[in-house]
This record gives structure tokens, C-alpha cells and sequence, in this order.
């Protein structure tokens, strides 16, 4: 049956590569395929028996050999070496702590009594200069030793004086200014930030009707906290002036404060010049 299927697709195989190249290709694999296939085969079953038998050659191997025991002829005498006994390390007992007991020092009775009807005045009696204040009188304690402490005499040694350097600590009334700032004080939000707040502000409806040109110059303390303070205008017009400080007293926000040379914050003067146009 098998030789029949086989020729069967021999001539299936002539049919279909009929004036075709049969020296390689499809019609080679098909016409081989049965050899492959068997040759697969006993390559697999050669690894797969490889595989089972390698861990019981390798065992083998590894395995050490036995020890033949004679059953006959005269026993086998074993020396057995002596082994010193370990040495333990001796229990140590350990001992109940013992109370400490105060010493026996000689006291005057400090306590105040209870007031009573009727009381009777104590016998005034002298306090004795070497026993120790307590609850009652004991005058056939150890007398109170005096405490005494005398320190080591300082140990004097020759070297290299090292100086300590002090930092300058920063005198928070004053105000400094001119060349003594290193950084001016400035508005968080810029000075752009400020003019514009202070012209949004700025209330000018008391001078319409005048003409002309209206100056300030506003003049304020910057204090280490941000915060603003002796505020002064020098310009021409008091209502002018007056509007002007107001305005700078509502304007909300912070301030950077100055710094000096040593890059502290310190209090600095900052000057704000104010100039409107009205028509």
C-alpha cells in the first residue's frame, strides 16, 4: 500500500513539474521528503536518549567508589583516635546587687510644725554649723564634710595663637545708604509694577482745572522685613504731597530690602519721583 501511495505521488510529481528543471527545488524536496523526515526522526530520538543518559554518566562518574569489606580472614581492627573533652568556660555567679545604705550624717530638724490652737512657742535653738538640714534632730551622725572642689590647673601649651573670627553683627536701627549699599532695595514686582499701581491709584480728580506740571519726590525707609516706612514728599503743592503719600500707603506688596557689603539685609532710604500732566 505504501509503495502504491508512493508511486501514485511519483507520477503526481511528473504530472506537475512536467518540462520543468527537476535538478532541485520543490521536486526534489517532495520526491525526498521520506528521507527527511526519517532522518529527523532518529536525530531526535539520538538527542532525546543523549539527554536521559548524561545526569546517570555524570553521576557515575562522581560517585565514590565502595569500601569492600572481607568477609573472610580475620576482622578489620579500626583505631579509633582520642578526642580530648571541650573545655567549657566556668559559670560565672552572679551576685544579688547589695542596697546601698545612706551614710549616717548628723542633722537639725527643718520641718515646720502644724499650727494649733493655743500653740506654744518652740525653744529657739542654734543651728549647728556641721550638720545637714533634715526632719529630725540627730546629733550623733558624721558631721557634713564641706564640699571642696578645686579644678585642674589649666595646662598651658605653647603653639600658634588662632584667632577666632567675629561676625559683625548688623545694627538694625540703622539706616544705611549711598555707597555702603551693595544692593538697593526693590519693589517684588519690579519698579514697573510699582509706578503703575501708584498711577492707578493716584486719585487726581481735587486738581482738575489746573494747569501745569505737578512734581514730588517720595522718600521712604525700606526695613529688613519688607515693609515700608517714613514716608516724605518734598514737592511744591501740600494737596499734591499729601495725595502722594497716601497712595504709596495703599499700595499692597512687599519690598526687598538693601544689602550691604557683607550681603546683609539691612534699612535703606529709597527714592520715588512722582511728575502728572494736568490740562
Amino acid at each position: 500500500m505504501k509503495h502504491l501511495n508512493q508511486n501514485q505521488e511519483f507520477r503526481f510529481n511528473e504530472v506537475l513539474f512536467e518540462h520543468r528543471n527537476k535538478e532541485y527545488g520543490a521536486y526534489v524536496l517532495r520526491n525526498e521528503s521520506d528521507k527527511i523526515l526519517t532522518k529527523a526522526l532518529f536525530v531526535g530520538v539520538s538527542l532525546l536518549a543523549a539527554i536521559s543518559i548524561t545526569p546517570f554518566v555524570i553521576s557515575a562518574f562522581r560517585s565514590e567508589p565502595s569500601v569492600h569489606v572481607p568477609k573472610d580472614g580475620p576482622p578489620v581492627v579500626i583505631k579509633l583516635k582520642k578526642v580530648d573533652p571541650i573545655e567549657r568556660p566556668p559559670v560565672e555567679i552572679i551576685k544579688p546587687v547589695q542596697p546601698v545604705t545612706p551614710p549616717h550624717t548628723k542633722q537639725f530638724d527643718t520641718s515646720v510644725p502644724t499650727p494649733i490652737k493655743d500653740a506654744i512657742e518652740p525653744i529657739k535653738q542654734t543651728k549647728p554649723q556641721d550638720a545637714a538640714p533634715g526632719l529630725t534632730d540627730d546629733s550623733k551622725g558624721d558631721p557634713v564634710k564641706p564640699d571642696r572642689y578645686l579644678p585642674p590647673a589649666p595646662v598651658i601649651v605653647s603653639g600658634p595663637v588662632t584667632t577666632v573670627p567675629t561676625t559683625p553683627t548688623v545694627d538694625k536701627n540703622k539706616i544705611v545708604s549711598g555707597g555702603d549699599l551693595a544692593v538697593e532695595a526693590a519693589y517684588e514686582g519690579g519698579i514697573n509694577s510699582f509706578r503703575n499701581k501708584v498711577m492707578n491709584n493716584f486719585d487726581g480728580s481735587a486738581f482738575e482745572g489746573t494747569d501745569g506740571v505737578m512734581k514730588t519726590t517720595i522718600t521712604f525707609v525700606v526695613e529688613i522685613d519688607g515693609s515700608i516706612s517714613g514716608i516724605k514728599a518734598n514737592g511744591g503743592s501740600a494737596e499734591f504731597n499729601n495725595e502722594a503719600i497716601r497712595t504709596i500707603k495703599n499700595i499692597k506688596g512687599k519690598w526687598k530690602p538693601g544689602l550691604n557689603k557683607q550681603g546683609d539685609a539691612v534699612r535703606s532710604y529709597f527714592k520715588f519721583p512722582i511728575t502728572m500732566n494736568f490740562e
